[in-house]
């Protein structure tokens, strides 16, 4: 999920800060959020972001200006327990062990964002670009009272009973490489073309989790695909429809965006150290338009 207030277009093919470029090291960053109090993942002027937090504590500890490229610009109120980043910063700045960051930044973040980890990055390792997979968890309760007062921040009261055998038959028919245009806020240039590789439900009671996984995700992807499962499970859509959603080439107005509080980016997937300059080559490659007439890939 990108932000909407994003300084630049994160389904673009942009390059990556030169690794090791004029005595810079480059660090990997695993970073924990709520996002409830904040104006999503990317810096914005005026704005509250996780972004925004993380590299003003970092410069200062740095003593230098630093910029973050993350794993998955998460929207306001959407959090993340698994969310990766990578910067770029003066050798002569780091401790010999990087891992002694954690604690220093600890002491300058709000209780609302953790950097768990702090690593030298392998050769060739960029967050966003090396990354081979997503997941995300969505939650959400079908109790009487709502969400229990201490995960109410991350889970979605829902009000109406649903049906999660037909949740789960409508979700399993997305699984693939698909056209997710229905699915996707429109970016001028950015294809939504996706590899769906998981997606499907878990019930414990009142408590419903949605587990999405995929190559990427496009602006409000994730959001809109639980909205559209939703949907079927009360009733109002047919599981049928759900899949005949694919053939669609333009943003769907009869797909509900879920809220963004019960959203969390749980965990990234990278390849072998020595698989990643090739993974960067392969994800800045742009993707065709499928052809509905083609087949689920194509053709």
């Amino acid at each position: 999920m990108v932000s909407a207030h994003s300084a630049s277009n994160a389904e673009s093919n942009e390059p990556a800060a030169p690794l090791g470029d004029g005595g810079l090291v480059r660090l990997r960053l695993d970073i924990s959020y709520d996002g409830t109090d904040f104006s999503g993942w990317a810096r914005q002027p005026g704005r509250r972001t996780v972004c925004g937090e993380i590299e003003e504590k970092l410069s200062a500890i740095v003593r230098t200006p630093v910029l973050l490229t993350v794993a998955g610009r998460t929207d306001a109120g959407v959090h993340a327990s698994g969310q990766v980043a990578h910067v770029d910063v003066p050798a002569d700045t780091i401790p010999e062990d990087p891992s002694r960051l954690v604690r220093r930044l600890a002491r300058f973040l709000p209780k609302d964002v953790r950097v768990t980890g702090v690593s030298f990055a392998p050769e060739h390792f960029d967050a966003r670009f090396s990354a081979v997979r997503r997941h995300y968890e969505y939650r959400l309760t079908t109790a009487p009272h709502g969400a229990d007062p201490l995960r109410a921040r991350d889970t979605v009261a829902w009000p109406k009973t649903v049906d999660v055998d037909a949740m789960r038959e409508a979700s399993s028919r997305l699984i693939g490489l698909h056209d997710f245009a229905a699915f996707c806020k429109r970016r001028e240039g950015a294809t939504t073309v996706r590899e769906l590789q998981r997606f499907d439900w878990d019930r414990n009671g009142d408590e419903l989790t949605a587990f999405v996984t995929a190559d990427a995700f496009c602006w409000s992807m994730v959001r809109s695909l639980v909205g559209a499962a939703l949907a079927v499970g009360e009733g109002r859509r047919t599981v049928e429809w759900m899949g005949a959603l694919l053939s669609e080439r333009e943003r769907a107005s009869a797909v509900a965006v879920a809220p963004a509080h019960g959203l969390s980016l749980v965990r990234v997937d990278y390849p072998a150290d020595a698989d990643l300059a090739a993974r960067n080559i392969a994800t800045r490659e742009t993707r065709s338009p499928i052809d509905p007439a083609g087949g689920c890939c194509g053709g």
